[in-house]
């Protein structure tokens, strides 16, 4: 069929003339396999550049040239499709979609600081801060917790408060894991 020495103008020439003979076919079959008119053009210029790389085969080949180009289209459309379906799928990052993981770092260093400032309270108050906040107990929960009055438990988180708010309006590491 074609010469098995390719020469650059013999190489134009056969993809020229497969182009013009089958290109057609081809790129209606392609159309019909992907449903996607672009990416059919894609799957046929593929076709047409294995063709090129493979004239020599082509002109040993058993049966007829047409049925190696469809048989090639046929594949190359199955590679993208498994290809894509080996893939997730692509999502833009928009204010609808979050991104899947956030950034947790500001909540460890606020963890930290917050640890921090605990350290600096008194036993007594502490515990009424760790029972309230972080047990989630009522203030009659943690005075049963504790066996102090709820009177004491109200002063001792107030107390406890103010202390941590000045704390963290002082501390150079509050100011530093705030962002300051």
């Amino acid at each position: 069929m074609w010469p098995r020495r390719r020469q650059p103008a013999s190489d134009e020439a056969l993809v020229r003339s497969l182009y013009e003979e089958h290109g057609r076919a081809l790129l209606a079959y392609a159309t019909r396999l992907t449903g996607d008119r672009a990416a059919a053009e894609d799957v046929v210029q593929e076709t047409l550049i294995r063709a090129w790389k493979n004239a020599g085969a082509l002109s040993r080949a058993e049966g007829s040239v047409r049925g190696w180009l469809f048989t090639v289209t046929r594949n190359l459309v199955t590679d993208r499709y498994r290809a894509k379906a080996a893939r997730p799928t692509e999502v833009a990052e928009s204010p609808a979609s979050v991104p899947v993981e956030r950034d947790h770092s500001q909540r460890v260093v606020d963890s930290m600081v917050a640890l921090e400032a605990l350290g600096t309270l008194s036993d007594e108050h502490r515990s009424v801060l760790v029972e309230l906040y972080f047990q989630g107990r009522t203030v009659t929960e943690t005075a049963e917790v504790l066996g102090i009055p709820s009177g004491t438990v109200k002063s001792r988180s107030h107390y406890a408060l103010r202390t941590l708010r000045d704390w963290l309006d002082t501390s150079p590491v509050a100011l530093k894991g705030a962002g300051g």
